[in-house]
């Protein structure tokens, strides 16, 4: 029976017994090993597949809130495993898990609407996530997490480097760090057979360029940001480590719950004005969960944990990127882009709002009743805002899984 089918979304320890039964069965063609530990201590593995000397790295796990990931590492393990031809010139190579305690806090597996994902939500803040830390850190200060990966990077000097990432409620999109041609097709056609809508103004895209509907390519190192204040910067993330040895990543996003609401290439009839609407509504909402944790201040003397600080981080971002909203000139017209704007702008606070929750309800705090209202109410209206639909767990494994291996052999076409 296929792991896939006998796991939803997989803890790491089920990833790991599962790559380790893997191995066993074909130790002459698989290897796991552990390439480091995170700072609790946790193992990092990674599972290869081959032994050619051209590698595809493939990551999950890098945001503990998008679990789609691990059973789509899985699947891609079983299937190089399987299909002789894909590993005929090239050995794959799969990193279990970046962030293991992170995923340790994130306790939905299995989520049965927007309301449960959130009551048991975690993202660390951005310098505690493995990828993202080299954007906002120095050298000297990075976690291991991201030094394991970076050496793993160094060592299998992949040409392509493919990271499994996820979105709530949306549609699914690929960011690419440089272009790969004829991607975009076969893309597309992948999420339509799915049901899947391709998220063609994607928020996290603003300003980059696009190979086609939902294919975008980030812009070079000395170009502007659309969204001035934001602290991290995908351009000095672990995604361009590969640029090293003359590589590229892909990264590919599917929704847990798709809205069709994300993929209108329509021109919005008044963009400017819907985003500034959208930015005041950020700005309250960020104050409301700001009230809560100035009030229940005294219940959270000496507390410094994860949760706390990943919420405090959140709304830490909410005045600048309401401000960028306000006062830049929208880096896209269209309902798409519009859409997905309105989809950003309730995440934060309401992620903030789900973490904050979490500690007050540890902390025994009056005003956890009363946060816990706010998150049910705005989890609610983001899935009756957006008609949200879950995309069965299969679907959203298979679309991923396609586009990885479609990546991969349009990739090592242009690298040839």
């Amino acid at each position: 029976m296929s792991l896939l089918l006998q796991l939803r979304y997989p803890t790491v320890s089920q990833l790991v017994v599962s790559a380790r039964a893997l191995a066993a069965h074909r130790p002459s063609l698989c290897t796991l090993r552990q390439v480091g530990v995170s700072r609790a201590g946790r193992p990092l593995h990674l599972l290869s597949v081959g032994h050619a000397g051209r590698a595809v790295l493939v990551v999950a796990g890098a945001h503990a809130n998008e679990p789609t990931g691990g059973s789509t590492l899985l699947a891609l393990a079983e299937r190089v495993v399987r299909e002789r031809e894909l590993r005929t010139d090239t050995s794959w190579h799969f990193f279990l898990c970046a962030d293991p305690d992170g995923a340790s806090l994130h306790v939905t597996p299995a989520p049965r609407s927007l309301l449960d994902y959130h009551l048991g939500f975690f993202r660390p803040a951005a310098e505690e996530q493995p990828e993202w830390s080299p954007s906002v850190l120095p050298p000297d200060r990075l976690p291991p997490e991201t030094l394991a990966l970076t050496s793993v990077i160094d060592e299998l000097r992949p040409y392509l480097q493919v990271t499994l990432h996820g979105t709530d409620l949306g549609g699914s999109w690929v960011q690419l760090t440089k272009d790969i041609p004829g991607l975009a097709e076969p893309f597309a056609k992948s999420a339509a057979q799915l049901h899947i809508p391709v998220e063609t103004g994607a928020s996290d895209a603003a300003g980059w360029s696009a190979s086609g509907p939902g294919v975008h390519v980030m812009p070079s190192p000395g170009a502007g940001a659309a969204y001035p204040s934001m602290p991290d910067d995908a351009r000095q993330s672990t995604w361009y480590r590969t640029h090293l040895y003359g590589g590229l990543t892909a990264v590919v996003e599917v929704p847990m719950w798709a809205s069709d609401l994300v993929d209108d290439p329509a021109p919005h009839p008044a963009p400017a004005a819907a985003i500034r609407r959208l930015a005041r509504r950020l700005l309250r909402d960020g104050l409301e969960v700001e009230r809560v944790l100035r009030d229940a201040q005294s219940s959270l003397e000496g507390v410094d944990g994860p949760l706390l600080r990943a919420a405090k981080w959140a709304l830490d971002l909410v005045p600048g990127l309401a401000a960028d909203w306000m006062h830049t000139p929208p880096a896209d017209n269209t309902m798409a882009y519009v859409g997905s704007v309105d989809a950003f702008g309730r995440r934060l606070p309401l992620r903030a709002a789900a973490m904050l929750l979490r500690v007050l309800q540890e902390t025994d705090d009056r005003a956890a009743p009363r946060l816990e209202r706010l998150v049910a109410a705005w989890s609610n209206a983001f899935a009756e805002r957006f008609r949200a639909r879950w995309v069965p767990l299969e679907h959203q494994v298979e679309h991923q899984s396609r586009t990885v291996v479609l990546a991969a052999l349009h990739a090592r076409d242009r690298a040839a």
